[in-house]
C-alpha cells in the first residue's frame, strides 16, 4: 500500500494530477473556511458559474489567434485570464445588485449564477461549431479534466497555495475579527473594505484556477466541504484552518487514487463495457465523504453522537423517574408493576427493560412474587431527586413568583439537570427549606 501511495508522487504521469489536485484542494479549502465562516456558502457556486463565459470567451480568442490543443499552456492561460475577468465581473454584479439595487443576497447570487452560466452555454454553442477542435477544452473546464493536468499545474497550484496561506497566516486576526463581529472590526481600525477585496481576489483565484480540476459545476464544493467538515471538530478558526487544510490535502489525493485504482478494476473486471471514474467528480465525492463522516461522528457536534447523548439522557431521565414512582408509593416496602405504570408515560416494554437495567445495576430489587423494592442506593437516589424537584418547586414559588400550581411541570424537568453546585446554591438561598409548596416534605440532604 505504501508503495502504492509513493507511485503516485514520482510516476511522471500521475505526479501532476496528483500533487495539483492535492495543492488546489488545499488552497479552496483554506478560502472556503473564510466563506463558510461567512455565511456565504452560496458565492462559491455563483462565482464558478460566473467564470464560464469567460473560459468560452478565452477558448473563442484562442481559436481567433489560431491556437490549438498542443500549445497547452498558452491555451491554458487565456483561458484562465478570460475565467478571471468574467468572475470578477459576476462579482461586481452581485455587488451592484445588493447595494446599488437593494436585492437580496440569495436573490443576487442565485440571479448572477443562472445569468451568466445561460451566458456562457450560448457562446458554447457558438464554439461547438466554429472552432469544434477547442471544443474540448470547453468541456475540460465545465466537469474539470486533471488526469491530463501537467507539471506546470504544480507550479500554479503551488503558487496559490502559497498566497493563500500566507494571506491567512498574516491577516488572521483581522479575518477572524471580521468573520465573526464587523462592527467591532472597525472599532479597532481595521480596514475592513481592503481585506474584503483581498478575500475576494483569493475566492476569485481558487475558483479560476480550481475549475481545470474539478470543473465549474463541482467547484464550489471544493470551498465548503473540507471547511463544513472541519467546523464540527472545533470552535477555534486556527484549527478549523488546519483541520480544512488536512481534508482538502485527502480529498485531493484519495480523489486521484480512487480515480485510477478503481477504474483500473473496472476494466478488469468489465473489458468490454469501458467505464472511468472521472477525477474531479471522485475528488468532490470523497471531500463530500469526509464532510458526512464529520457530521454523523464528530466528537461533540456529530449527529448520531448526539443523538447517543440524547437517548443517554432520556434514559437516565426514565430510571429516576421510576426510581421516584417507587419511592413515594413504598409504604410497605414492595410496590407492584401497575402501580409503577400508572404514573409513566412509558410503555410497559420499555418500562419492564427500564426495571430489569436498574435491578441488574443494584438500585432495584425484584421479589420472585413480582413486586419491585429499592435497595438502599436506589432509595438514597430516589429521595435526592425528589428533594430536587421540591426544593426547585420553592425557588419558583418564592423567587419568581409563580403559582404553586404551575411549578410541578418545570420541577419535573429541572430535576433531573439540576448539578450539586446549584443544589448546594438553592439551599443557601432558600435556607434549607423543609416543605415545598404544596406542603410536602423535602428530604433532607444526608439522604
Amino acid at each position: 500500500m505504501s508503495e502504492s501511495i509513493l507511485y503516485y508522487f514520482t510516476d511522471a504521469v500521475l505526479r501532476a494530477p496528483t500533487i495539483g489536485c492535492m495543492l488546489m484542494c488545499f488552497a479552496a479549502a483554506l478560502v472556503g473556511v473564510i466563506v463558510f465562516l461567512r455565511k456565504q456558502s452560496l458565492l462559491g457556486e455563483s462565482l464558478s458559474h460566473a467564470a464560464y463565459p469567460g473560459v468560452i470567451i478565452g477558448v473563442l480568442f484562442a481559436g481567433i489567434l489560431s491556437l490549438n490543443e498542443e500549445q497547452e499552456t498558452s491555451l491554458a492561460i487565456l483561458i484562465m485570464f478570460g475565467a478571471f475577468l468574467s468572475t470578477i465581473a459576476g462579482l461586481w454584479a452581485i455587488n451592484f445588485l445588493e447595494r446599488r439595487l437593494n436585492v437580496r443576497s440569495d436573490s443576487a447570487l442565485c440571479f448572477v449564477l443562472s445569468a451568466f452560466f445561460g451566458i456562457g452555454l450560448t457562446l458554447a454553442s457558438e464554439v461547438q461549431f466554429s472552432y469544434s477542435t477547442l471544443y474540448r477544452q470547453v468541456q475540460v473546464y465545465l466537469y474539470g479534466q486533471a488526469a491530463t493536468m501537467t507539471d506546470v499545474y504544480i507550479v500554479i497550484y503551488g503558487a496559490l497555495s502559497i498566497i493563500v496561506l500566507l494571506v491567512v497566516i498574516f491577516f488572521y486576526k483581522e479575518i477572524q475579527a471580521i468573520s465573526f463581529d464587523r462592527n467591532y472590526a472597525q472599532s479597532l481600525g481595521i480596514n475592513t473594505k481592503g481585506i474584503d477585496a483581498i478575500i475576494f481576489i483569493l475566492i476569485v483565484f481558487a475558483v479560476v484556477i480550481g475549475i481545470r480540476s474539478v470543473g465549474v459545476v463541482l467547484m464550489s464544493a471544493m470551498l465548503i466541504a473540507p471547511a463544513a467538515a472541519a467546523r464540527q471538530f472545533t470552535n477555534k478558526l486556527y484549527l478549523m484552518f488546519a483541520l480544512a487544510g488536512f481534508f482538502g490535502l485527502l480529498s485531493g489525493f484519495f480523489g486521484n487514487y480512487f480515480s485510477v485504482e478503481w477504474t483500473n478494476s473496472l476494466a478488469i473486471m468489465y473489458p468490454t463495457a469501458k467505464l472511468t471514474l472521472p477525477t474531479g467528480p471522485m475528488i468532490v465525492m470523497v471531500a463530500s465523504f469526509i464532510c458526512l463522516i464529520s457530521l454523523l461522528f464528530a466528537p461533540n457536534r456529530g449527529l448520531m453522537l448526539r443523538l447517543a447523548r440524547i437517548g443517554r439522557f432520556r434514559y437516565k431521565c426514565v430510571c429516576e423517574n421510576v426510581l421516584k414512582a417507587i419511592w413515594r408509593q413504598d409504604v410497605n416496602g414492595e410496590v407492584a408493576f401497575e402501580a409503577i405504570a400508572k404514573y409513566q408515560s412509558s410503555s410497559s416494554l420499555y418500562l419492564r427493560c427500564i426495571l430489569l437495567s436498574l435491578a441488574h445495576q443494584g438500585w432495584v430489587d425484584h421479589s420472585s412474587s413480582g413486586f419491585y423494592q429499592l435497595t438502599p442506593e436506589g432509595r438514597l437516589w430516589a429521595a435526592r431527586i425528589v428533594r430536587l424537584h421540591r426544593l426547585w418547586e420553592v425557588y419558583l414559588v418564592d423567587y419568581l413568583g409563580v403559582g404553586a400550581e404551575r411549578v410541578h411541570r418545570n420541577a419535573e424537568e429541572m430535576e433531573h439537570i439540576i448539578t450539586p453546585e446549584l443544589e448546594r446554591e438553592l439551599t443557601l438561598l432558600l435556607k434549607d427549606p423543609k416543605q415545598d409548596p404544596h406542603q410536602q416534605p423535602i428530604p433532607p440532604k444526608e439522604l
